[in-house]
């Protein structure tokens, strides 16, 4: 039995990655939210957790015991909740992490995209690269996933690229997304301490194409 915690759950993605391993008798998922009532629906093999990743006492109570944690959490302070996250971990002896940024952290997407990425939320992903350093310091057994722009397509199609190459494409779809962090909760040893990002093939642009 995998034992996973989720942070975040009641986010797009994270509901689809909760859809994708309800009903597996091999996973136990804990959802951890701020606010229970934005969940559509809890599988049988899961709980509910409601709290806040800066509240210590709430967190390591939820993380103890967890085989994987998958943070899907953003905001201003990101770089904050991802060192809550760590640090829970370290304190609970947990070690395998699956967190989601954001393409363009380190500067790797290219061309006229890459600029036009770069004026659009270049300030926001401040504390997304700070989050993703300390990820990175922190000696555990992470995998960070960054996504281009994300698409509510429903469609499994997607590419993955090192953090030290140009990012490829400009969307994905979030059920893609979903898709690659199921396949890691089944099998940890995936992308183990990988820093990838995500795509849709053939979808390279100046821009996204909802813009």
């Amino acid at each position: 039995m995998t034992k996973v915690l989720i942070l975040g759950a009641s986010g797009q993605t994270a509901c689809h990655v909760i859809q994708d391993i309800a009903g597996d008798d091999s996973i136990s998922m804990t959802l951890f939210v701020r606010d229970a009532r934005k969940l559509s629906s809890t599988p049988g093999n899961a709980s509910v957790v409601q709290g806040d990743v800066l509240d210590r006492s709430a967190l390591d109570a939820a993380m103890e015991g967890q085989d994987v944690v998958y943070a899907n959490l953003t905001g201003e302070n990101l770089d904050d909740q991802a060192r809550s996250v760590i640090a829970s971990m370290h304190a609970t002896g947990v070690k395998r992490l699956v967190f989601v940024l954001s393409l363009g952290i380190y500067d790797e997407v290219p061309g006229k995209f890459g600029e036009w990425n770069r004026q659009t939320i270049g300030e926001d992903l401040k504390p997304f690269r700070r989050a993703g350093d300390a990820i990175e310091a922190s000696g555990l057994d992470y995998t960070i996933i960054r996504p281009a722009w994300l698409t509510n397509d429903e469609e499994v199609d997607y590419e993955l690229t090192p953090s030290d190459e140009p990012f490829k494409g400009t969307v994905v779809s979030r059920k893609s997304v979903a898709d690659l962090i199921a396949k890691i909760i089944r099998s940890p040893s995936l992308h183990l301490r990988g820093n990838i990002g995500v795509n849709k093939p053939g979808t390279d642009g100046d821009k996204p194409y909802f813009m």
